[in-house]
């Protein structure tokens, strides 16, 4: 006689980046959280991208899964994109640098366009990501209506979810995106494509505050956020700040299309990383 399966239960896990915002509280500052896609430079260099951001004062790693068909890249993170699947990177592959992130004492994400993980499979790459020791996924063309497989799964295995918001986001899509994220919520600065940006608007510091009073715990800010004096506004308000462009253009070339020599492109993001961390340090939360 076969047994009915049973459903595995919901993981009491902590949220790994709410510890992190919890450390970070005690010292009064937002999160840096620096973005880069795997696989760029190459599949190990970028293990040594990561582990260089977190060195020089990154707290979580946001982690691209690079995509052939991206909706709201920029031409410097496209760029970049573009080798790494000219690598032959993998998701499978990827969790070694989960790993490695973690290993370095920085908190891991992964950024996803859904259509990745589907085809991974939702339950597999949960419990991939999971074991390999990741914190959350954020998906920016994921909705929480549609979201349900992911929910579930994250659930099961103790993971973040990270929807996105923007500035024309309706109040009442903001408290199903703050009721259904766990970690936190990424608000878009901006509507379109990442990048650097000379200036920003003060449309994030109302949308992180919109973003709270639907019931969100902890709003972090990217797109756009460029320069440390930029960082340091934004830490001010935000509980994290994500930078991706500012940091992937440092791998580059100047002609944004061919990779630097390792040993110099490494210095050029150490500098810039460390630079901006200081920035957010010294902004007041």
């Amino acid at each position: 006689m076969n047994m009915p399966i049973q459903p595995k239960g919901i993981s009491q896990a902590p949220s790994k980046t709410e510890l992190m915002f919890e450390r970070l509280d005690s010292e009064n500052r937002a999160a840096f959280i620096g973005y880069c896609p795997f696989g760029f430079p190459t599949m190990q260099e970028s293990i040594d991208v990561f582990k260089t951001m977190v060195e020089n004062g990154v707290d979580a790693v946001e982690i691209g899964l690079p995509y052939s068909d991206p909706v709201m890249d920029g031409p410097v993170i496209q760029a970049a994109c573009d080798i790494a699947i000219n690598n032959g990177e993998t998701i499978k592959q990827v969790f070694n640098a989960v790993e490695a992130v973690a290993n370095a004492g920085g908190t891991p994400l992964i950024m996803s366009y859904w259509n990745l993980i589907m085809h991974y499979g939702v339950s597999k790459f949960a419990q991939d990501f999971a074991n390999a020791g990741g914190a959350g996924l954020i998906t920016p063309d994921l909705i929480p209506d549609e979201a349900g497989e992911w929910i579930e799964a994250s659930d099961r295995n103790g993971l973040d979810r990270i929807f996105l918001v923007s500035p024309d986001t309706t109040d009442s899509r903001l408290e199903i995106v703050s009721r259904d994220s766990r970690g936190f919520v990424y608000a878009a600065s901006t509507m379109g494509v990442t990048g650097e940006r000379a200036t920003l608007s003060n449309s994030p510091e109302h949308l992180v505050e919109r973003t709270r009073k639907a019931g969100a715990s902890r709003v972090c800010v990217g797109i756009g956020v460029s320069t440390p004096e930029q960082a340091k506004t934004v830490a001010g308000y935000a509980d994290g700040v994500i930078v991706g462009s500012a940091l992937v253009k440092t791998l580059l070339q100047n002609d944004l299309r061919t990779v630097r020599q390792t040993n110099e492109a490494l210095d050029q993001l150490a500098k810039t990383t460390a630079a901006l961390a200081e920035g957010i340090r010294s902004g007041q939360k």
